[in-house]
């Protein structure tokens, strides 16, 4: 398998005006931590009913994490160099029925925490074994500009009043939002909804596992778990 410093490389192989690089390089970091460090899931578990589930709800600009899923195998890496056009797999939006891995199809307009909420009440009600020492849990990546959309805040009330021990958000906070996020940051607007939260440089890739862990093992009493990673702001 590929390494970190390899994965760049990877995402110059795909082109187009479509690529919304810096949307794509905001969430590095954080996915290459996820798969490398943190998620129970594999190119031989893709379809395991107990395995970890990882959203993308910032789905737009999408090459950062087709670089990540090639580098971990999930599916080969000439796949890259066709991005975007009408014969490839790799879609300005990542598809599920089309890309291994992927589990929702995805865009900008940030659906993916309500969606996530339901995948873990429903993963709870199942009770099913997960591939380690605990049940299966649900990450989903959202960018601090798309939780200006009111279906989030929903989500968020909502798994916090039911107290999902089994959802972890991380929220690439690049200083885009319309409104800002006013005292407090991002952590605030979870945490007045019962949700536990830290923030984390983005680019820090112990600190991202660190955080990673320790929401994971809290959860069990804590609740849902939020993970700030901060970036360079705009991109």
């Amino acid at each position: 398998m590929r390494t970190y410093a390899e994965v760049p490389g990877l995402m110059t192989q795909m082109t187009g005006d479509e690529k919304h690089g810096p949307s794509a390089t905001s969430t590095l970091d954080v996915l290459w931590v996820l798969y490398d460090q943190v998620l129970r899931v594999s190119a031989d578990t893709v379809d395991d009913p107990g395995r970890d589930r990882f959203l993308l709800s910032k789905g737009h600009g999408p090459a950062a994490y087709y670089a990540v899923l090639a580098a971990k195998e999930f599916f080969p890496e000439s796949w890259l160099a066709g991005f975007g056009s009408a014969q490839s797999r790799l879609g300005y939006h990542p598809d599920r029925s089309l890309v291994p891995g992927v589990e929702i199809a995805s865009g900008s307009l940030g659906h993916g925490l309500p969606i996530a909420v339901g995948l873990a009440h429903g993963l709870l009600a199942q009770g099913l074994p997960g591939l380690g020492d605990t049940a299966p849990r649900v990450y989903v990546l959202v960018g601090d500009a798309e939780l200006d959309e009111g279906s989030n805040s929903e989500a968020i009330v909502y798994a916090g009043a039911v107290g999902l021990p089994n959802l972890t958000v991380v929220a690439v906070d690049n200083q885009s939002s319309s409104y800002g996020w006013g005292p407090g940051g991002i952590e605030a607007h979870f945490a007045v909804s019962g949700w536990s939260a830290v923030r984390v440089s983005g680019r820090d890739h112990a600190a991202l596992a660190s955080a990673f862990r320790v929401t994971a093992a809290g959860a069990a009493s804590a609740g849902p778990q939020l993970v700030v990673a901060t970036v360079e702001g705009k991109e």
